[in-house]
């Protein structure tokens, strides 16, 4: 039998300044919740009840059983914008698995991807990415997102995009735009090494490569020469049956 007390004391935690103890609190709750209705039930509450410094926590622990409510889930994209890395990496690995099995939280993905926070629609696109996905909705919305106002969108959707075998010569061309055109250094040279990892062979793009191989720019040239070898590898390995 569960300890009434030793239940309070862990919820309490989630709302302690030490992130440690939160996490302690955290997997120790995810163990008892999943055999006690009535913890979950408390979870709920805490989630939803107004007062609180955290409430990514409570969704997380309730995350992880089965059919996640929608106020769960609205919890955790929430929680995709928070300040700490790490946390946002733990939130976007969880909805992965509940998008998995629960694929009309999807659409939610794709829309915050478009609409949320730089943070929130980074790791919307990380989630698409790591979904191994290979749809037209989220697709475009990759590609949307190399059109983005903040340059580590733009650098994420290239680093995405260049897992997608999917992605036909209109979606390389339109990479290829983002690497000659793009007004941020770091997005040029995402997009140089995800267009050489998809294999594009556009004369325009490796005359550009070239060019960018020879810059007096350290990281222009590094760039350029890391693609340059992507593309002399993916041409010398044997044709797969």
């Amino acid at each position: 039998m569960t300890d009434h007390g030793q239940v309070t004391n862990l919820i309490a935690d989630l709302d302690h300044p030490d992130k440690p103890t939160i996490r302690a609190a955290v997997d120790a709750l995810i163990s008892l919740a999943t055999t006690s209705p009535d913890i979950q039930q408390i979870l709920h509450q805490r989630l939803i009840e107004t007062g609180h410094r955290n409430y990514w926590p409570a969704a997380y622990i309730l995350g992880h059983l089965q059919h996640p409510s929608g106020a769960v889930i609205r919890n955790l994209i929430e929680a995709l914008d928070h300040r700490e890395p790490d946390i946002r990496w733990a939130i976007a690995l969880l909805l992965v698995r509940i998008v998995k099995t629960e694929r009309d939280f999807l659409s939610l993905l794709v829309e915050l991807s478009k609409t949320g926070t730089a943070n929130q629609k980074r790791m919307a696109l990380y989630c698409i990415r790591d979904l191994a996905l290979s749809d037209s909705v989220s697709l475009n919305a990759l590609l949307e997102a190399l059109h983005d106002g903040d340059p580590t969108v733009r650098v994420a959707a290239a680093i995405c995009l260049k897992l997608r075998s999917d992605l036909d010569d209109a979606g390389k061309t339109l990479l290829l735009q983002v690497y000659l055109t793009d007004t941020e250094l770091r997005v040029r040279n995402t997009a140089a090494v995800a267009l050489a990892d998809l294999g594009s062979p556009a004369p325009e793009f490796l005359i550009a490569l070239r060019r960018a191989s020879e810059s007096d720019n350290d990281q222009v040239r590094k760039a350029a020469i890391a693609a340059l070898e992507l593309l002399k590898k993916r041409r010398s390995a044997p044709a797969e049956n």
